[in-house]
């Protein structure tokens, strides 16, 4: 791998020998640095475990604490099959309802389902599971209703109506006393058990119930009093009915409460209650058709006796009762008008019938009959036309009638099916018109004709002809009265197996477990949230890294070539830098900058006198402590060195060697005193430095100053290298100027300080200024930052500003001291 890298840096001098930087390193540069840096991601993310750890714990934790503080919420639900019948099948009249069965079979499972979402249905259900008194039991944390459970009752007759809906505190403090607090009582009182508690706008007992033991006493309870708005809206709230299968007219009624055994049995209550209004529906109707036939039969009855009689008197007045042989034709031809005639009559009778039911005005939402179910005679108008007026009449009725139960007389819909009813009602009463006016002219002509047959018998004897007068009406009223009898007997027949027309298909479920929260669910939300958390913290982490931390950032962000990296190593805590590696020569910071100085041989191979500068962006990079340890590395292979501190505006290299800054650079430039009067030598023999000296006002100019170059014409003399301690060139441009006089320019990026922005910097003195010898080397990496250089130690060094210094026998943290540090 280091012949590759000397062959690259070989090659990239070359190219950028000519002046400029290869554009083909700068495309290739700007191509990679623009993509995604996995290494980058890998060292964010590992840094961020502790932290993902952290977030995915508390995800985890807001879960379990949602479901410790959420009251889990049950259901249960049952299924009915709905098989409406209708009335008029029992009274033959069916067939006449064929063509709306299909369209009442539609409807009428929405009128199911409003009924039973009805306040009918509330009412019984509030009178028969008790629900108007709410009992609870106060927890650590939630409350729990004591539906069925509670170990008292409460009895109240309440006439402010602002003391529904409130909670009444109740504290037992013996078997058969108790504290009773609301909003209203200042302080709490003490009553016994069974006594009535007058709160001025209510009164209430209290009693005990067979679930009352000795746990009881010193417990926390309350209750509430609900009123009929706050117990229908409860019902709103949590009862759902829904159609499952219309074609097999199937619904599903569920509810959902926090007590499991109260949604049970109130979903089986429902059930009951909907069977009983049910059979109440039916026996109405049946009731108002038994009545009907009834006072038809009493009509009818009567009517049959008079002609009874009539026909008695007569044979006791006349004393004889056969008809001549020679009025027989004659008598025939008038039965066979008469017969006729009467069929006219009771066509005549029934379409008066008919007439009158349709003149009404107003339907009631609890009729539940129609023209068709109150003259069971309908079919014997023989008229299709009228019929099929008729039945649309009755369909628009009940559509009428169960719009009403759902709608007040306001309603558009209200109107809109009685304006329906109104037309229908046109159109029968117009037919009406027309078929009566038929049958009477058809009875004027039956008539003529009997009045000429009746000139024809005038010789014939009248008692024979008043015989036959009487007999006719007789005929009528019996065959009328046995046909209602008929209907009657088999109407109690069908009203006798009356049943429920519907069916439970499935009964009311007692829940399992709870339909809300689902701890699955929850923790897998949990779970999610803090992953996804975590997943965020990386990418942001990513996104915002702007700093170098490792050698693959520096060479995919810099076109310059890495001479190597400097490991950081913690020890001693330093206030300034210092020569460490005569003190730690086998340590892994002398080894790195022992390559440093051997990459150093391939770019100044070919000279024997270097001037090496080493520069950095801003303040606190490490040039300093790079440029001393450096130096001495040199010094120790047997070659003199000599160490110029040109950063005279914050020198630093006499602080290094604990020296002092009295003369310098700056006096010898002013020609106050000779550079060998400035000379000041360190514990390695072969290594001297001269430090800046006093600050002058006007460093640049003295750096332009002729008497520079002689200095290190004078220095080349004596010394083999010397290196030059240059101002960071992001803040002033001296660096820049001594950068131009050396043989190899050295750049110095500290880990996880120097931002990436700086980078741009050495790209920019490569092309804009010419430095092809320009090289960089990266400071205070971290193990994961020496990547593709093999100093994996974990051992490195610090500098400066409470950095330290570590020997090889570094004692291992314990796992808390690392877990802060990735915090850190």
């Amino acid at each position: 791998m280091a012949n590759n890298e000397n062959a690259e840096l070989e090659e990239l001098i070359r190219n950028a020998g000519n002046g400029a930087p290869s554009p083909v390193i700068e495309s290739g540069f700007e191509e990679e640095s623009s993509g995604f840096d996995v290494t980058t991601l890998l060292m964010v993310a590992r840094r961020s475990v502790p932290w993902i750890i952290l977030l995915i714990l508390l995800g985890v934790t807001s879960s379990w604490m949602f479901l410790r503080y959420t009251k889990p919420t049950y259901k249960s639900s049952s299924t009915l099959k709905i098989d409406e019948k209708q009335e008029a099948g029992a009274l033959g009249l069916g067939q006449t309802l064929g063509g709306a069965e299909g369209l009442q079979t539609v409807n009428n499972l929405s009128g199911e389902v409003e009924l039973i979402k009805s306040n009918l249905i509330y009412r019984q259900l509030k009178d028969s599971l008790n629900l108007d008194v709410n009992y609870y039991s106060q927890g650590t944390v939630l409350e729990a209703e004591l539906y069925g459970t509670s170990p008292f009752h409460v009895e109240y007759d309440v006439q402010d109506s602002r003391f529904y809906n409130t909670r009444f505190g109740v504290l037992f403090t013996g078997p058969e006393t108790f504290q009773l607090t609301h909003e209203k009582n200042e302080e709490p009182r003490e009553y016994r058990v069974g006594t009535p508690v007058d709160l001025g706008g209510a009164k209430v007992v209290i009693t005990k119930t067979r679930h009352f033991d000795e746990d009881v006493v010193n417990n926390n309870y309350h209750f509430v009093i609900n009123d009929d708005a706050a117990i229908n809206q409860y019902f709103d709230d949590n009862l759902s009915v829904e159609i499952v299968n219309p074609e097999a007219s199937t619904i599903s009624i569920s509810f959902t409460d926090h007590n499991l055994r109260k949604a049970h049995d109130i979903v089986n209550r429902i059930d009951t209650v909907y069977l009983l209004a049910k059979l109440s529906k039916n026996t109405q109707g049946q009731q108002q058709i038994m009545q009907y036939l009834d006072q038809q039969l009493e009509l009818t009855r009567d009517s049959l006796q008079r002609a009874e009689i009539a026909l008695q008197s007569f044979a006791k007045r006349a004393k004889m009762y056969d008809v001549r042989g020679g009025v027989a034709t004659i008598t025939q031809q008038l039965e066979g008008q008469e017969k006729e005639r009467q069929a006219l009559q009771r066509r005549l009778e029934l379409l008066t019938s008919v007439a009158r039911l349709t003149s009404r005005e107003q339907i009631s939402r609890d009729e539940n009959t129609g023209v068709e179910q109150s003259v069971p005679g309908l079919a014997l108008l023989e008229d299709p036309v009228l019929t099929q007026q008729i039945a649309e009449l009755n369909l628009a009725q009940q559509d009428l009638r169960r719009v009403l139960r759902s709608n007040t007389e306001a309603t558009e819909a209200v109107q809109q099916r009685r304006a329906a009813v109104e037309y229908a009602k046109r159109n029968v009463r117009e037919s009406l018109e027309q078929s009566l006016r038929v049958v009477r002219e058809q009875l004027g002509a039956l008539n003529q004709q009997r009045d000429k047959l009746n000139s024809e018998l005038q010789v014939l004897p009248q008692r024979e002809t008043e015989r036959a007068r009487l007999q006719r009406p007789f005929d009528l009223y019996e065959k009328s009265y046995l046909m209602l009898m008929d209907k009657r007997v088999e109407y109690s027949i069908a009203k006798a197996g009356t049943t429920p027309d519907f069916q439970i298909l499935s009964p009311a479920s007692m829940p399992s477990a709870p339909i809300s929260p689902v701890r699955l669910i929850v923790y897998a939300i949990g779970l999610a949230g803090g992953i996804f958390m975590g997943l965020g913290l990386v990418a942001t982490r990513y996104f915002m890294h702007n700093s170098v931390t490792n050698i693959r950032e520096l060479e995919r962000n810099s076109i310059a070539p890495v001479l190597g990296v400097i490991p950081t190593y913690d020890k001693e805590k330093l206030l300034v830098s210092r020569l460490v590696v005569d003190k730690n020569p086998k340590s892994a910071i002398s080894e790195s900058i022992r390559s440093i100085r051997t990459n150093l041989e391939f770019m100044a191979s070919s000279k024997k006198k270097r001037l090496i500068s080493i520069t950095s962006t801003i303040s606190g990079e490490g040039k300093t402590f790079v440029t001393v340890n450096l130096a001495g590395i040199i010094a120790s292979s047997d070659q003199r060195v000599v160490i110029l501190d040109l950063d005279m505006r914050k020198p630093k290299v006499n602080l290094a060697f604990g020296a002092e800054n009295v003369k310098g650079i700056s006096t010898i430039l002013i020609e106050r005193h000779t550079w060998q009067e400035c000379i000041q030598h360190t514990s390695i023999p072969t290594l001297d430095f001269i430090s800046a000296g006093p600050t002058p006002p006007n460093p640049s100019e003295l750096i332009l100053n002729p008497k520079f170059d002689e200095m290190l014409s004078e220095l080349h003399q004596h010394y083999d290298v010397i290196m030059i301690d240059t101002p960071p060139v992001g803040l002033v441009t001296d660096g820049i100027l001594i950068m131009r006089k050396a043989d190899v320019p050295i750049y110095i990026v500290r880990a996880d300080y120097s931002k990436k922005a700086f980078l741009k910097n050495i790209n920019k003195l490569v092309r804009t200024n010419g430095f092809t010898r320009l090289a960089t080397i990266l400071n205070d990496a971290r193990s994961s930052g020496l990547y593709g250089y093999g100093y994996g130690y974990g051992y490195g060094y610090g500098y400066g500003y409470g950095q330290g210094y570590y020997e090889d026998t570094q004692p291992r943290r314990s796992w808390w001291q690392r877990l802060r540090k990735q915090f850190s």
